[in-house]
């Protein structure tokens, strides 16, 4: 199937690294972030990315187009433009790259992006976070149930500690970055039907996704959830950035290539 990954946005809460280069392309490990949620999809067989694109597209385009040339020896020859690979560290992706416009909202550029993949069911998610979800079982769950949408689904953690006490404010018990019970949100990771096509009105331009098409899917009983309870990071600011950059040093729980 194909991918389709939002990376068009300003990422103005990570100011610090976005005001030179969009977000997904703050690199975790020495690597772009998109680079990592890519190769998280290549692992399952999925090697085919629809990039939309808007703030800054050209350092996307720009990073992918000389991707031969960042990541392996080379020897140029000026007299014959010939340029020469001396080892292979490249990657089986194929990406088309559009650029969707600065100010698009999330639906109108999955709207622009829909001729891309061919009338056929494709993956969806968002630039900036990654997972170690099973692609293929969120895709077989997806089938089974046959309708227009499947969300992966996540319990946050709290980022702050949980102090438990009795009713006379006796202290029982310090919790460290709790699961939110019973409480479940968007976790980005989307197998969707071409049909999804029908939620995407004319005006999609200024409508996020995750606004009028997913509450209609949802209102037409089209959207499914899958639950996953294992691990999740979204880099919305300098700290997840800093920790997911902790976690790629010591534990890289995404990491199944």
């Amino acid at each position: 199937m194909k991918v389709v990954l939002f990376a068009g946005g300003l990422g103005t809460r990570i100011s610090e690294e976005s005001h030179l280069r969009p977000k997904p392309m703050i690199e975790i490990g020495g690597k772009p972030i998109l680079w990592h949620i890519m190769k998280i999809y290549a692992h399952y067989g999925h090697n085919e990315f629809i990039i939309c694109c808007g703030y800054k597209a050209e350092v996307i385009k720009e990073y992918f187009t000389n991707y031969f040339s960042r990541n392996n020896d080379i020897t140029v020859d000026l007299s014959t433009n010939q340029v020469t690979v001396h080892n292979n560290h490249n990657e089986p992706f194929k990406i088309t790259m559009i650029d969707t416009g600065l100010e698009t909202m999330t639906a109108g550029r999955l709207r622009q992006v829909l001729p891309y993949t061919n009338n056929e069911t494709f993956l969806l998610t968002y630039g900036d976070g990654v997972c170690d979800v099973d692609i293929n079982e969120t895709i077989a769950y997806h089938q089974a149930h046959g309708k227009i949408c499947t969300m992966t689904t996540i319990q946050p953690t709290s980022r702050f500690g949980v102090v438990k006490m009795d009713d006379n404010g006796l202290v029982e018990q310090f919790e460290e970055k709790p699961e939110d019970s019973g409480t479940w949100i968007n976790g980005g990771f989307f197998v969707v039907n071409p049909e999804v096509k029908n939620y995407l009105h004319d005006d999609a331009n200024a409508i996020m996704w995750e606004r009028q098409p997913m509450h209609d899917l949802a209102n037409n009983k089209q959207i499914v959830g899958y639950k996953h309870k294992g691990f999740w990071r979204c880099m919305d600011t300098m700290r997840d950035k800093e920790d997911l950059e902790h976690l790629w040093n010591t534990n890289p729980i995404w990491k199944k290539w």
